[in-house]
């Protein structure tokens, strides 16, 4: 199996767009937001990623074809931590998860990035929660702070749920 990731080139917008309302249908189990008028959740910053230089959008591939998407910035989850990069949005297909592709497809996107991390989870979404604990812990060899239930409320999730907090750095060069 090859995991692969490429940046999303800007005719590839729709294409996004439409794997990021899969994402977001399957998050409002935990986060609790209702689709807009038009049936739809939309992604208020979907085109600052090809507008603004500190973002970053990146298909997953699984042997050529699309299996999820990872999308990067540079504005930190938690204002009072400094930070290099975010993972804002990571999402992998159903059919592609619990067999590497998740983790081999972060481990290329931390390659691409140095420097200091942040990472918020939702705590309700215990794949997730499962997931970032054990792919962190690795990719760190422990060496990462988490904060669960982190108390500045400016990171609280939209159903109110504090956020928990990854906090690590990617210089690891086993990784290379």
């Amino acid at each position: 199996m090859e995991v692969t990731i490429r940046q999303v080139k800007l005719e590839e917008r729709e294409i996004l767009a439409n794997l990021l309302e899969k994402y977001s249908y399957e998050f409002s189990q935990y986060n609790k937001l209702d689709v807009n008028s038009l049936g739809l959740y939309g992604y208020p910053y979907l085109d600052y990623y090809w507008t603004e230089s500190k973002r970053w959008a990146y298909f997953v591939e699984v042997n050529g074809k699309l299996a999820g998407f990872i999308m990067v910035n540079d504005y930190p989850e938690v204002p009072e931590e400094k930070t290099d990069y975010c993972i804002s949005e990571f999402f992998i297909l159903s059919k592609y998860r619990r067999n590497g592709v998740g983790k081999e497809s972060l481990y290329q996107v931390l390659k691409l990035h140095r420097g200091k991390w942040q990472l918020k989870r939702h705590p309700h979404n215990i794949g997730s929660v499962y997931f970032w604990n054990s792919v962190i812990n690795e990719y760190t060899n422990g060496n990462f702070r988490l904060i669960e239930a982190y108390p500045n409320h400016e990171v609280d999730y939209e159903d109110g749920t504090p956020a928990d907090v990854f906090f690590f750095e990617n210089k690891d060069p086993r990784f290379d």
